[in-house]
């Protein structure tokens, strides 16, 4: 693909409808016009790169400006930012408030580089796949309140689809918001006491951390305090947009339910500490570089902080990524790609020059390991921490949850409990302080709403992203996918133990499937009927992934599988796995590490479940 000014040909015509509407905005303030070659139209010349001039040591009087010093540094050294960093630098996101309303006013969408930018409102032009925006939200910690469900069933009805969609960041979307309805959507979440600015773009998404928080009997610390004092920090702290790229974080209490903490770019693993010179008790594990859609976890670092010391030491790792993180490459500019550069001991040393003190460490085989999480926590009644109360899993299918269940779950958690409602990376949310009298009435009221709190081994562990049904990159619709396996596999076998199924539709693999018992990621495969003809919808097929105790990358058993074969696999797979586990005992996970690859192809292929 040929290039021009470091652009793409695609790039260009992406980037013309900008130019021109940021250079007319530029005129309006009396900002000089940025032409191709640099040269403004009032004589000045703008050129990236030319950042502001300070002496060496000198601070910057905008903390903005570390982002323009390090894409000066990058540009310096013969580099070629992408057309993100150009139009970040352009058009400060944080700046579009006026713009967007006059967009909504006229009823139109964003278009070019807009449409990257006003993702930083946690607003997402999804076409072609919709003809309308997604919103993404921010519930630190996966923590909300009834009266918040409550009021985003109203704001879905009024200006969305009618529905929400519960995300593997313990987190909620809006769907199928028109082009004069952005700023309804965004106002009222600011009624309802929801911040959502940086939910999307180049920023630090919903900081998750164990949903039951001060609920749990087997945790080792509380997580739900510090991921709110994180969220708050990032609100607060205008340097951590417009990062390199996007950026997770996650805290672990060491409970009953994994927050998935080495799944991202910083997570705090609780531990406890025995037999060394610190004093024993609960201290955080600093693990940094997960992306998993990269095929990497999150590793520890050595260091161990205090909980009180965790959001200043993020702050710093945030820091050090967004000066040294790539801008001219896209798929390398993830902190994974910083730390396999440089070393762990090099970008600890450098977090540890930004606080200006030196961090804690000891052996790792100082560390306690963890207790296993419970891998179906999420989804039943369990006993809380405090006597007498409950907390209830109710299962999403595939994580979408209409408003009028929205209004049903409130008004349970209102009647029975106290308004406090949790939301999982299970796609799901737990209803907490349920009293023991009232817990059958409970149930009784979520199968009223068609919901279930008993969900069969297959739907409770059922993962999928939003699909080709709402997502343009994805190459197939995989929530309806997803109800389609799970339906296929219930009518021709019963598991007696939990499997997790991740389906993923691209690349960016927002449902993890390379950590799934078994994941599936969509592609275009040959259409078996018609092999010179045209491809049809399919998926890879991969087993053995797993997080924490047992974390793996799964490996991939079928490659470019048509997906009206996937069902039929999935269910001999599952066959073959109670055909020969050495016991109940074994999970379906070690089967498949214990198993030869191609000789469990062969024990799939060869199951009666195919047929």
């Amino acid at each position: 693909m040929s290039e021009q000014n470091g652009f793409t040909k695609e790039q260009q015509t992406f980037l013309q409808g900008f130019a021109l509407g940021s250079d007319v905005a530029r005129k309006v303030r009396g900002l000089p016009v940025i032409s191709d070659s640099g040269a403004a139209s009032n004589g000045q010349t703008v050129t990236v790169g030319a950042g502001p001039t300070r002496a060496a040591g000198e601070l910057p009087t905008d903390v903005m400006d570390l982002h323009a010093d390090a894409q000066d540094r990058q540009v310096a050294a013969g580099g070629k930012l992408v057309a993100e960093e150009k139009a970040k630098r352009a058009k400060p996101p944080r700046d579009m408030w006026d713009e967007m309303q006059a967009r909504a006013n006229a009823g139109e969408f964003p278009e070019g580089t807009d449409v990257f930018l006003t993702k930083f409102h946690g607003m997402f032009y999804v076409a072609p796949a919709q003809d309308s925006y997604m919103c993404r939200l921010r519930f630190p910690g996966g923590a909300i309140k009834s009266y918040q469900l409550r009021g985003l069933a109203e704001l879905a009805d009024k200006h969305a689809g009618g529905y929400a969609d519960c995300t593997t960041r313990a987190n909620l979307q809006l769907r199928e918001i028109g082009p004069a309805d952005p700023i309804h959507v965004l106002t009222g979440l600011r009624d309802l006491g929801i911040i959502n600015y940086g939910a999307g773009g180049d920023n630090i998404r919903n900081v998750t951390a164990s949903p039951l928080s001060g609920i749990d009997p087997t945790e080792l610390v509380e997580t739900l305090p510090l991921a709110r004092k994180m969220h708050y920090y990032l609100l607060n702290h205008r340097e951590f947009n417009g990062l390199p790229r996007k950026f997770n974080i996650a805290f672990d209490g060491g409970g009953a339910i994994s927050a998935l903490e080495d799944t991202n770019d910083i997570g705090f693993t609780a531990v406890r500490a025995a037999g060394t010179d610190l004093p024993e008790g609960v201290y955080f594990q600093l693990t940094l570089g997960g992306i998993t859609g990269h095929k990497d976890f999150a590793r520890p670092t050595g260091v161990l902080l205090d909980p009180d010391e965790c959001v200043e030491v993020a702050a710093a790792v945030v820091r050090v990524f967004l000066k040294n993180g790539d801008r001219t490459n896209r798929n390398k500019a993830r902190l994974k790609y910083v730390l396999d550069d440089w070393g762990f001991d090099r970008f600890v040393k450098a977090v540890e020059e930004d606080l200006g003190r030196k961090l804690r460490k000891a052996p790792l085989d100082t560390c306690q390991p963890r207790d296993s999480d419970d891998r179906q926590g999420h989804v039943g009644v369990y006993p809380q921490l405090q006597p007498g109360l409950n907390y209830v899993g109710v299962a999403f299918p595939v994580g979408r949850v209409t408003s009028d269940q929205m209004r049903g779950l409130a008004k349970i958690s209102d009647r029975y409990g106290d308004g406090d409602i949790r939301l999982t990376v299970w796609q799901n949310l737990l209803l907490a302080n349920i009293p023991d009298l009232d817990v059958e009435a409970v149930k009784s009221d979520i199968e009223a709403l068609g919901l279930d709190h008993i969900a069969n081994s297959i739907r409770a562990g059922l993962i999928a992203c939003t699909g080709a049904a709402g997502c343009k990159y994805a190459a197939a619709p995989t929530k309806a996918n997803a109800l389609t396996i799970a339906d296929y596999v219930e009518q021709r076998l019963e598991l007696d133990v939990p499997v997790n199924i991740h389906l993923t539709g691209c690349h960016h693999s927002c449902a993890q499937h390379y950590i799934g018992d078994i994941g599936l990621i969509a592609a275009n495969v040959e259409n078996p009927s018609d092999p010179d003809g045209d491809t049809v919808e399919g998926y890879h097929m991969f087993v053995g992934g797993g997080y924490g105790v047992r974390r793996a990358i799964g490996r991939e058993l079928f490659p470019a599988l048509p997906f009206e074969q996937t069902p039929s696999r999935i269910a001999a797979l599952l066959q073959a796995y109670l055909d020969n586990r050495i016991s109940p005992d074994e999970s379906f996970v070690e089967f498949t590490h214990r198993v030869d690859i191609d000789a469990l192809r062969e024990m799939c292929l060869a199951s009666p479940a195919l047929t």
